[in-house]
């Protein structure tokens, strides 16, 4: 059967509602859920059928998922248009060989450097000064804010925004005598966190600090570039090219989470991480959580044509979860082409947003439940709470995000329709048994292979990132003065002297 087969096939379900679905079904619970890596994973209150997976199975094969999950994890070419392999999973050990053992040598270096920084060898430090963008920034900041509430050793700020107001928010408080500055940029030429570091220079200079590219450290796949910078060769930590940077966490981009939480902490990341590649590489489709969880994706945007995928984490420590998604889903899935170049003929990537419950049931979960767009919602959560006050906080939590997903699938009938609820609209739950290293790297692994498996079913490359050239190429164009701009673009220049 063919590829357009198949979809016709699905396009031509039409499941009942959720809540007949679990009327006719009283197994739906346990076929549609299921527990790995410390994650209980229930996508039971979605449309997916047995027959819907048994299409989506049959898409999976027709479009060679297995084979070009086991490219990924030989280290083949998936990255097509720039002639790469995507090699994250080698720096969890799961992986070309060679591949594993360079990750291993340089996460050797990684923890050495770690360890000099508890020893004083920097001459003490209590602040550490994270300066990046995009995946060298989310990454980091999202698993320290997750897990350094309770485990942070330092003080880490993560700056990315190239506007001064960021950097000079984070350094008031820092002692420049006691901060280390850490440049991390894959190609080194990254424009906005360079200019951050030449400004964190400037501040350490007239702090009066000896010597500040002393206190530098680089991560870089272009090692020369941060030597020619001026950043000493033994505090540069290198990783593969072939490691993307929406990916990039659990290479040296990691290092500020690893001087966070200690190296242990670090490797427990990896760990869980681990677990969920194996996952990925040797459960059966029904019981593959990142497959199911991408055909639930692709049933509600391709089929019922939902354009938004909504992610709420009932979780503080969880906040920038949505942030994160939004890079790693819409930069790897947001294409107009297949990997041979064709224009797309169906949708690619739905828009990622999401918020922080119980904040945003206040803001935009009125829409969620009685506005005429479609649109899946996920909820994020973990059984053992983050704080040590009384049980009424976790319980309310818990409580407010299960009715969500309840409210959602049932909904409640009014004589008076402004009051009323439709229901039979779709959610997910990720509830975690505890948020630490291990289940927070296991839980991030499944939405990256989750991301894979949505790319593949569409035909498309999820490792390349050309959409985000021309604005950065037009931006250096203003810059050099060089640029020819429409009448608009120009007034705006002339209104700030550019």
């Amino acid at each position: 059967m063919s590829l357009e087969e198949i979809w016709a096939r699905l396009d031509a379900h039409r499941p009942d509602t959720l809540t007949e679905l679990f009327a006719a079904h009283q197994d739906r619970l346990r076929q549609f859920s299921g527990e790995q890596s410390g994650i209980l994973f229930d996508f039971s209150k979605t449309h997916l059928t047995s027959s819907i997976v048994a299409d989506f199975v049959a898409l999976a094969k027709a479009s060679n998922l297995g084979g070009k999950r086991d490219d990924l994890f030989n280290g083949q070419v998936v990255n097509v248009t720039e002639g790469r392999a995507a090699e994250h999973t080698a720096e969890r050990g799961e992986g070309n060989r060679f591949s594993v053992q360079r990750a291993k040598s340089q996460q050797a270096k990684m923890r050495i450097l770690v360890e000099a920084i508890d020893k004083d060898v920097f001459g003490g430090v209590d602040h550490i000064l994270h300066l990046g963008i995009g995946g060298s920034a989310l990454g980091p900041k999202l698993f320290i804010d997750a897990l350094g509430r309770d485990m942070a050793r330092y003080d880490v700020e993560v700056v990315s925004n190239v506007d001064g107001c960021a950097i000079k928010e984070a350094v008031l408080r820092f002692d420049p005598n006691r901060t280390l500055v850490v440049v991390a940029s894959k190609t080194f030429t990254t424009t906005e966190t360079l200019l951050n570091a030449s400004s964190a220079i400037d501040w350490m200079t007239a702090s009066g600090v000896d010597d500040p590219y002393g206190k530098f450290v680089g991560l870089t796949a272009a090692p020369a570039k941060a030597v020619e910078w001026g950043i000493d060769e033994s505090r540069i930590l290198a990783f593969s090219e072939s490691v993307g940077g929406r990916y990039s966490i659990w290479s040296a981009i990691g290092f500020p989470v690893a001087v966070a939480l200690g190296w242990k902490g670090f490797e427990d990341l990896l760990a869980g991480a681990a677990e969920m590649d194996r996952h990925f590489q040797s459960a059966p489709v029904e019981e593959n959580w990142p497959m199911i969880g991408a055909f639930v994706d692709l049933y509600y945007s391709q089929i019922k044509g939902a354009q938004t995928r909504a992610v709420f984490s009932y979780d503080e420590r969880m906040r920038l979860l949505s942030s994160y998604l939004q890079q790693l889903e819409m930069e790897s899935n947001g294409k107009r082409v297949t990997e041979t170049g064709e224009l797309l003929t169906r949708q690619s990537s739905p828009v990622t947003w999401g918020g922080v419950g119980t904040d945003a049931q206040h803001a935009v979960f009125q829409m969620l439940h009685q506005g005429t767009a479609l649109i899946p919602s996920e909820f994020v959560a973990s059984i053992e709470p983050g704080h040590e006050l009384t049980s009424p906080h976790h319980q309310q939590l818990l409580g407010n995000c299960f009715a969500q997903g309840a409210a959602l699938m049932a909904g409640r009938p009014h004589p008076d329709e402004a009051r009323a609820y439709p229901g039979n609209r779709p959610s997910t739950t990720l509830l975690l048994n505890r948020l630490d290293p291990r289940t927070f790297g296991a839980l991030i692994a499944f939405y990256e292979h989750r991301t894979f498996v949505n790319a593949v079913l569409l035909g498309i490359n999820p490792f390349d990132q050309f959409g985000v050239e021309l604005g950065k190429q037009m931006a250096k164009e203003i810059e050099s003065g060089d640029g020819d701009f429409d009448a608009s673009t120009r007034a705006l220049l002339e209104r700030v002297g550019l």
